[in-house]
């Protein structure tokens, strides 16, 4: 059988290094996240192994819960226990990823000049809310959106598209896949996003009791922040739902 391959083009040599390095640390880190296999580093591109999938639905929600709170463990374990999340985290050459706050407080003030927050009354209880949520155990944050998961015929999952990881606390990546499935498919039923939550939670816990924290209310704190800083994508990449009501924060338009 012929092997078949993805190459990914970058904009400059420095992203691929760091696109590199965020896969490499999954690998050692997060081993519950199965990774395509990275072939060749280029000068302005990398090449993975092809991956025969399709990309996560609402039925997948309570398997990759599971995949992720295993995940987020294994990585609290392995390295990212002493992490601070409003500090940017260091590989050992020296190089980092994002932290938490800083890059969500930048793209919070885009969102309040593209028109997505009416007025900085709206943008400070955003930035308020986002200081809030910056407490805890530190997992990582790697856009859990369903097309950057992939299912094999098999039922195995890969992980896709991991190119800029940041610092995040547990639960923030699980809301994102609830914030987009919401956006693809549609309201979710109560009782999944519920059952989702306690597998997540039961998953990281395996690792270490303390990393069980978040609660239905700090998960729909996270969603509330997906809500804005998802917003320039409604209507396009396949995003066609409106938020509900109940995660749509408020000054938004």
């Amino acid at each position: 059988m012929r092997l078949r391959y993805f190459t990914k083009r970058f904009e400059a040599p420095g992203l691929v290094a760091a696109a590199a390095r965020h896969h490499a640390w999954l690998a050692e880190h997060a081993r519950p996240l199965r990774l395509p296999a990275l072939t060749v580093v280029g000068p302005t591109s990398l090449t993975y192994e092809w991956i025969d999938g399709r990309p996560a639905r609402p039925e997948d929600l309570l398997a990759l819960a599971a995949l992720l709170g295993d995940a987020h463990g294994a990585a609290w374990t392995t390295d990212l226990r002493p992490a601070s999340l409003n500090t940017p985290h260091r590989f050992r050459d020296g190089i980092a990823f994002g932290d938490y706050t800083g890059p969500r407080q930048a793209a919070l003030r885009r969102r309040l000049e593209q028109g997505y927050l009416a007025d900085r009354d709206a943008l400070h209880a955003m930035l308020t809310l986002l200081e809030k949520t910056a407490e805890g155990p530190t997992a990582f944050y790697k856009d859990s959106n369903p097309r950057n998961f992939l299912i094999t015929e098999a039922g195995d999952v890969y992980t896709v598209d991991a190119d800029d990881l940041t610092l995040a606390p547990m639960g923030y990546d699980l809301a994102k896949l609830i914030a987009t499935l919401i956006l693809m498919y549609g309201p979710l039923p109560t009782p999944a996003i519920d059952s989702a939550l306690r597998t997540y939670n039961e998953a990281a816990e395996r690792h270490d009791p303390r990393l069980a924290t978040t609660d239905r209310r700090r998960l729909n704190d996270f969603l509330t922040l997906h809500a804005v800083l998802t917003a320039p994508y409604a209507g396009r990449n396949g995003y066609l739902h409106s938020w509900p009501s109940r995660h749509r924060p408020q000054g938004s338009p």
